[in-house]
């Protein structure tokens, strides 16, 4: 496992603020910063902050950060980028009055899935993109715990893609995230254990 030095990455879209603290990253997003494609909304947004390096097959990248979310929609997790047409995020997000583990995978357009983990809220959370073969693997969990599958994605094993955290805030100004830890390791053995 090696840590990724916050300096390595590059911000898809610059924050409002990034402040490096004790070892944290902690980023304050710009109001109305998001990353969605047409569905449901009809509208195109592109302006996440996430900070990526390249992500190859045959490895696994975590983030590790606390979930201090209030407002709707306060998001924060793991960016997968090909393209301003094709790319994932999966992490925590408020969603109608409480805190959602979920995934949009994208691809010319937009899908979400959501599921609620009320405890997760205020506290420490790692989510994981394991990329081996022909599929991305996610997973996330309160660090320290046990990880749970959030999603198993179809990608081409030659497709190049950059990937790491990302925060964002599209309902609000001052939302801040203190990213803890940015990691690479070995790709998960199987999907199950």
């Amino acid at each position: 496992m090696a840590q990724v030095p916050w300096s390595a990455g590059r911000w898809t879209h610059a924050p409002a603020a990034v402040v490096e603290r004790d070892g944290d990253l902690l980023v304050t997003a710009v109001e109305g910063s998001d990353a969605w494609r047409v569905a449901s909304y009809g509208f195109v947004h592109d302006s996440e902050h996430a900070l990526v390096v390249p992500f190859a097959n045959g490895s696994a990248m975590e983030v590790e950060f606390t979930a201090v979310f209030r407002e709707q929609f306060d998001q924060a997790g793991l960016f997968v980028s090909v393209s301003e047409q094709r790319w994932i995020k999966a992490g925590l997000e408020y969603a109608d009055g409480a805190v959602q583990l979920g995934a949009v995978v994208t691809d010319g357009v937009s899908d979400w899935s959501l599921a609620p983990v009320p405890d997760w809220a205020d506290r420490r959370v790692t989510v994981r993109a394991s990329r081996d073969g022909d599929a991305i693997t996610l997973r996330a969990g309160v660090s320290g715990g046990p990880p749970q599958l959030v999603r198993l994605i179809p990608f081409p094993p030659d497709l190049a893609a950059a990937a790491g955290p990302f925060v964002c805030a599209p309902t609000r100004a001052g939302l801040q995230v203190p990213l803890h830890s940015w990691r690479v390791t070995e790709p998960d053995d199987g999907l199950h254990p």
